[in-house]
This record gives C-alpha cells, sequence and structure tokens, in this order.
C-alpha cells in the first residue's frame, strides 16, 4: 500500500494538476521562471506531469528503489524550492507545503527500504528466498 499511495501522489501531481486539467496556481508558478520563453509553460508543464506519471509507474514498478527514491528526493526538493523561490506568491501556505513534502519523503523512503533491491523481469525478488531470510536476522 505505500507503494500504491505514493505512486498515487505523483500521477494526481502529474495528471490532473499538470496536464488535465491543470490547476491555474501551477501554471502561473511555472510563468513566473525566468528565461522561459512566452508560450512554454503549458508545454513545459505537459512535460512535467508526464514525467511525474511515469515517475508514479517507476516506484509502482519497484525497479532500483533507492535510484526511484533519490530520484524522487531531488525532484520534490527541486520542484519546491523552484516554487517557494520564484512562486511563493502562489502558494498559500508554504509552511504546510513543507511539512507534507517532508512526510511524502520519508514515504518514499520507506517504500525504497521495504522493497528487495534486485527484481527480475517479473516483479520477483531474484535469488533464493531461505537465503535472504537469514540474511535479514
Amino acid at each position: 500500500m505505500p507503494a500504491v499511495a505514493v505512486a498515487l501522489m505523483w500521477w494526481y501531481e502529474g495528471f490532473w494538476c499538470k496536464v488535465f486539467p491543470g490547476r491555474a496556481d501551477q501554471r502561473a508558478i511555472v510563468e513566473g521562471l525566468p528565461l522561459l520563453p512566452a508560450g512554454a509553460a503549458g508545454a513545459l508543464l505537459v512535460a512535467i506531469g508526464l514525467a511525474e506519471v511515469a515517475l508514479g509507474m517507476w516506484v509502482l514498478l519497484g525497479h532500483r528503489p533507492y535510484a526511484a527514491a533519490v530520484v524522487q528526493s531531488a525532484l520534490v526538493v527541486g520542484f519546491n524550492t523552484g516554487g517557494l523561490l520564484v512562486g511563493a506568491q502562489h502558494i498559500p501556505e508554504p509552511g504546510r507545503l513543507v511539512v507534507q513534502d517532508l512526510a511524502f519523503l520519508a514515504l518514499i523512503w520507506l517504500v525504497a527500504a521495504h522493497r528487495p533491491a534486485h527484481r527480475t523481469a517479473y516483479g520477483t525478488p531474484r535469488g533464493n528466498g531461505a537465503v535472504r531470510e537469514l540474511g535479514a536476522r
């Protein structure tokens, strides 16, 4: 369930908030980015949104969970730091955003820590289960 919660958060933020129907506050933040050509905000939002949807799939698939956690952490910190620096006037409660992000980051790393590091193409862990069990003790 934790992996599903993380994936759903990425899908919500990516698809609903950036692609369809999109949120005005997120569009306003992106439009405020320095050096962004006029009219590029919509395309950038869709690209970011689709990348977030793909990230949710990565979390569900469980491939390389620690790499996924690093990428997710960098994006959460980067996106929200950028949002606070360029579009703080469009974020109604910055403190709440930061607290929610800390909880989300904790969940991201919880998911990574509880996933086997090596999986087969079918999503099952590689190796002898008994050996893994003994190594965990």
